[in-house]
């Protein structure tokens, strides 16, 4: 009998893992900034992202400690201050891209799904994303905005005008077929 579930679980894999696209080194960028005051953008270039072409569902992971930032204090006040990264070390999106089809494939989509951060989890609708065929895979790539209060995020008010009110989240990922 463990033998026919092993068996059951391996073709399963298989017949699922041929239409999966991944990447362990998508991009993502934030940026909070306001102008006269410094810059706060970061990047995080090991993101994991998957693109399931059979239904359109896509997942993305960042390890919220990957975000690296020009000024080193700047980046330990994200993680110890706002982020509380040792406390919710992680930002997860899962969503699916309205009317897609493989077979029909177009540039642009509209994704639809959940971030969370921080510890709460808010819905994302109408996120543009472009598709476009690679050589080995697919560019995924488009742009969101979030206000870190619907996170929960707090922010001192020493220091709240120096913060955008809105961040704008970039990202990028060259998804290879496995």
């Amino acid at each position: 009998m463990k033998h026919l579930y092993l068996l059951f679980l391996f073709i399963s894999f298989t017949g699922f893992s041929q239409d999966k696209y991944l990447t362990k080194s998508g991009l993502l960028n934030f940026e909070a900034s306001v102008e006269a005051f410094e810059e706060i953008k970061a990047t995080n270039d090991n993101v994991t992202a998957i693109l399931n072409t059979a239904n359109g569902q896509f997942a993305a992971l960042a390890l919220v400690k990957g975000f690296r930032f020009k000024n080193a204090l700047m980046e330990e006040h994200f993680n110890e201050n706002y982020a509380e990264s040792d406390e919710f070390p992680k930002a997860i999106f899962k969503g699916e891209l309205t009317e897609f089809s493989l077979e029909s494939l177009q540039n642009s989509y509209s994704i639809n799904g959940t971030l969370t951060f921080h510890g709460v989890t808010k819905a994302l609708e109408n996120v543009s994303v472009e598709l476009t065929p690679s050589e080995n895979g697919f560019n995924f790539k488009g742009f969101f905005e979030i206000a870190p209060n619907d996170f929960d995020v707090e922010i001192p008010s020493i220091v709240s005008s120096k913060i955008a009110e809105t961040v704008t989240v970039v990202f990028n990922f060259e998804l290879i077929k496995k």
